[in-house]
Order: structure tokens, then C-alpha cells, then sequence
């Protein structure tokens, strides 16, 4: 296992084509699993979380979803229950560009989750979003079938496995 430290000083290169990106250190970790990697799967859910639990239903197979919430601080994406469905669906991990809730839940999941921020509010359910499409979050686009690797220094997306 190789952290992300370690990946960038390996891939400069990489890191300086842009190939090799690197989110910008706003998020923070909120659940037990400390290190993830995997494939990833896109949804944009703005202040609506239907599309998230809906993706979480299915079987994870070790993939991370990364959720472009716009970066709202107006309520959360995702929860205790939601963690909970993640672990059990065999997701490795979950990135939510907006808040969490049920921290204390949260934290208890073996899986890995992070996020801006938590507020206690929970999102509308009105099925609004899309799955699979490319998302860009602070001017880095991330697109579904790349590769995310996380830990506790940063979180870097990559078009090839490292």
C-alpha cells in the first residue's frame, strides 16, 4: 500500500502534466477506514441525496463514490444509514464535496468517508441528479472508471491505476 505522499513524490512528473491530480486539501475524514483506493463512480447530487443512496444500493466491488455536491454547507449527502449501506455493499470509500451527518455513526464504518463539513440537516429527496458523469470539483474534473486513491495526507485521482 502506497500513500499518496509517497505517490506523488514518485509521479512528479505526473503530477506536474496534470495527470496525476491532486483535490485541493479541504476535505476531511470522517470514518474508520483511514486509506482507500479503487475505481470511481461519479453523481452530481446538489442538496439532494435520492441518487446517492440509490448508487449505494448496488454493489460497491470496492469502488469509491465521489459526489459533487456543489460544495453546499446547507445540508448533508450522507449519513450514518447511508455509511452503513456503503460498508455493507462493499464500497471502499466515499467522497461527498459537501457535508456528512451522524458523524458519530459515520465514524463507527468501515469505509471511508470524507467531506467538507457536517451539518446536522438532511438533504430533499426528490430524485434530482445524474450518476456517471464527469464532475469537476475547484477546477479538477474527475470522470467515472479513473482512479482515486485517499488518505489521511490527500486525495488524488489518476486516468490509470498507480
Amino acid at each position: 500500500m502506497k500513500h499518496t505522499a509517497d505517490i506523488c513524490d514518485m509521479n512528479e512528473q505526473l503530477v506536474a502534466s496534470g495527470k496525476l491530480k491532486i483535490l485541493p486539501p479541504i476535505f476531511k475524514s470522517y470514518a474508520k477506514k483511514k486509506f482507500i483506493s479503487g475505481e470511481i463512480l461519479t453523481v452530481k447530487a446538489i442538496e439532494d441525496n435520492s441518487l446517492v443512496r440509490s448508487t449505494l444500493e448496488l454493489p460497491g466491488n470496492k469502488r469509491i463514490l465521489i459526489i459533487d455536491g456543489a460544495g453546499s454547507y446547507r445540508c448533508a449527502l450522507l449519513g450514518g444509514a447511508l455509511a452503513k449501506l456503503a460498508e455493507k455493499n462493499k464500497w471502499e470509500g466515499v467522497i461527498v464535496f459537501g457535508c456528512v451527518r451522524d458523524s458519530f455513526e459515520v465514524k463507527e464504518c468501515d469505509v471511508g468517508v470524507w467531506a467538507l463539513a457536517t451539518h446536522p440537516k438532511r438533504s430533499k429527496k426528490a430524485g434530482a441528479g445524474i450518476i456517471g458523469e464527469a464532475i469537476e470539483i475547484h477546477g479538477t474534473q474527475i470522470k467515472s472508471g479513473e482512479f482515486c486513491i485517499a488518505d489521511m495526507d490527500g486525495i488524488l485521482v489518476s486516468a490509470e491505476e498507480l
